[in-house]
C-alpha cells in the first residue's frame, strides 16, 4: 500500500512539472526539500521522506502560485487608435 502512495505521488509530481513556471518550480524545491527532512526525521525512514518530499513539493507549488503577484501587461489591439496598446494591470 505505501509503495502505491509513493508511486502515485511521485507520478503526480511529474505531472505537475510540465506546466510550471519558475516561480513555481522553486517552491516545489524548497517545500519538496522542507517535507523531506521532516518526513524523514519524524518516520525514521526513507519512505517518509519521500512522502514528506511529494507533500510539500505539492504544497510549495500551490504556495507559490497563490503568492504570485497578479500584475502584468495586458496588450490588445485598439481599432480607435489604429495600432496595438498595451495597459499594466
Amino acid at each position: 500500500m505505501r509503495t502505491i502512495i509513493v508511486l502515485s505521488a511521485l507520478a503526480f509530481s511529474l505531472a505537475l512539472g510540465g506546466c510550471m513556471s519558475n516561480r513555481e518550480a522553486n517552491g516545489a524545491l524548497i517545500g519538496g526539500a522542507g517535507g523531506a527532512v521532516v518526513g524523514g526525521v519524524a518516520t525514521h525512514s526513507v519512505g517518509g521522506a519521500v512522502a514528506g518530499g511529494a507533500v510539500g513539493a505539492a504544497a510549495g507549488v500551490l504556495i507559490a502560485d497563490l503568492t504570485r503577484p497578479h500584475r502584468y501587461w495586458h496588450c490588445y489591439y485598439s481599432a480607435s487608435a489604429g495600432r496595438r496598446a498595451c495597459r499594466y494591470r
